[in-house]
């Protein structure tokens, strides 16, 4: 299993408009193989800074969810979210190895 981190500098002013481009991601992703495990983003003072995490099976798993960027039209319209606020001023994206607690 991979988990993505992605740290998000956004608009403190444009939240409402990330909130719904992060719902639209949280479906995708879960919907082409992944689970979301969700966004955090401020919730007090003045902050900048929101969080995503999701993880796939594998690296491959993630690459095939990857094809779609671009290309298919509910991918599209999440971007243009994004892209037509100005809610994510600049994203950093990292892959981890998640160490469970053992059941």
């Amino acid at each position: 299993m991979i988990t993505c981190v992605v740290e998000y500098v956004i608009d403190p002013a444009k939240t409402a408009d990330f909130e719904r481009f992060a719902r639209r991601w949280m479906e995708l992703v879960d919907r082409h193989g992944g689970t979301h495990h969700g966004y955090f983003l401020p919730s007090e003072g003045a902050s900048d800074k929101a969080l995503a995490l999701f993880s796939f099976p594998s690296l491959a798993a993630y690459e095939v969810y990857r094809t779609r960027f671009g290309v298919d039209p509910d991918f599209v319209a999440a971007d243009r979210i994004r892209e037509d606020s100005g809610c994510v001023l600049r994203y950093e994206r990292t892959f981890m190895r998640p160490l469970l607690p053992e059941r």
